[in-house]
């Protein structure tokens, strides 16, 4: 007999929702990691982690987003203390471009709430934003952020409060498909278990070299600065923003969660990296990158950077995400809710992958998440 039904390898944002879901049903459960759950070498770190509803990405998110704020909700409800913060989102862009007509086309698909501001109808309402007058504004009440960390531990206490046991500090060598069940061998010994979930994030592929995963970890930097004007992004002067510009893609959280307005470039440099030998300095290019649409966008926050920080994002070729068993060893699941995009969705991942294990399917939608997609 196995010594566990499930091992879960890694215990970020989804690994620590697989936990909590799995320990919850019954199932015999191990979570183990290598380092400390918060610690900030992967991508589970930090205080926030922005939440929308009406998805640009692609409108197919939004059913699973929906069951993702009830599972937030209810997460809440078990810990006895708020999680995710409803503040309003602002999606900034060109009337035409990618960011606003993707957005406004899953709004519309899915009946959700939502406001359409013109470039002066934004900068009358909010007027920490500068933008050109072919600009437009989709502001969703739904929107908002998710304390990151707190989430995380969360499930975690949840989890070992349900009987799941806890591995920290135990470095995982190989994970070895057998014909009953999956040997985790780490620098401890071996762990056997019926099914072992991979959430390992940026060290997804290193962990499963044969599986030729096709995922490849950037180097993200976050800033935090603080406004040359603070009382423009004062709690209720200033929503979280994603806004799209010749600078590229970047994304805000104000002061109402942060100790300086959040702020960075989703995707900074498409500088790929190794996750144990990443270059974690944040450099005066790093900063130049970020610095210039906020100069030219948001000039009240255009004040010293207080604080940096470095992520990684784990990406796929189509930005989508992987949930799925391996083809030629189904007793092991990869999940990798990636691409910089995953972290709103941990409780329902937690939820899927528990369906998987126990009765062998989900009632959600993951056709999406296949790898086999990447066949040809």
């Amino acid at each position: 007999m196995p010594d566990f039904d499930i091992a879960v390898c890694g215990v970020g944002a989804m690994g620590s929702a697989a936990l909590y879901h799995l320990a919850r049903r019954g199932l015999r459960v191990v979570g183990i990691d290598r380092a400390t759950p918060g610690h900030d070498g992967g991508s589970s770190h930090g205080l926030t982690r922005m939440i929308r509803l009406s998805y640009f990405e692609h409108p197919s998110y939004v059913p699973l987003l929906r069951r993702a704020y009830a599972l937030w909700h209810d997460l809440e409800q078990a810990v006895g203390r708020s999680l995710l913060h409803r503040t309003g989102i602002l999606e900034i862009g060109p009337a035409g471009g990618p960011l606003v007509s993707s957005t406004l086309a899953a709004a519309r698909l899915h009946g959700l709430p939502h406001e359409i501001l013109g470039a002066h109808a934004l900068m009358t309402r909010y007027p920490a934003f500068q933008v050109p007058t072919n600009y437009v504004a989709v502001l969703q009440p739904d929107g908002g952020f998710v304390e990151a960390a707190a989430a995380i531990a969360a499930h975690l206490a949840l989890a070992t409060a349900n009987g799941a046991e806890l591995r920290i500090g135990e470095t995982i060598a190989a994970i070895e498909p057998r014909r009953d069940g999956v040997r985790i061998v780490t620098d401890r010994g071996a762990i056997d278990s019926g099914t072992a979930i991979v959430a390992a994030g940026p060290w997804a592929t290193k962990l499963l070299p044969d599986a030729r995963l096709p995922l490849r970890v950037t180097r993200q930097v976050l800033g935090w600065f603080k406004p040359l004007d603070a009382a423009l992004f004062a709690n209720g002067r200033c929503p979280m923003f994603l806004l799209e510009t010749r600078h590229g893609l970047h994304y805000g959280i104000p002061l109402a969660a942060e100790p300086g307005l959040k702020f960075a470039k989703h995707h900074h440099a498409e500088e790929t990296v190794d996750p144990d030998a990443c270059d974690r300095t944040v450099s005066a290019r790093d900063e130049a990158l970020i610095r210039a649409a906020l100069a030219e966008h948001l000039p009240a926050a255009n004040g010293p950077m207080v604080a940096a920080n470095t992520c990684l994002y784990t990406m796929t070729p189509d930005g989508d995400f992987i949930i799925d068993r391996l083809p030629n060893a189904p007793r092991v699941i990869v999940t990798s809710p990636c691409s910089g995009h995953g972290f709103k969705f941990a409780p329902m991942i937690g939820e899927i992958l528990c369906d998987l294990v126990s009765t062998g399917s989900t009632a959600h939608d993951i056709s999406r998440f296949r790898l086999s997609r990447f066949e040809d």
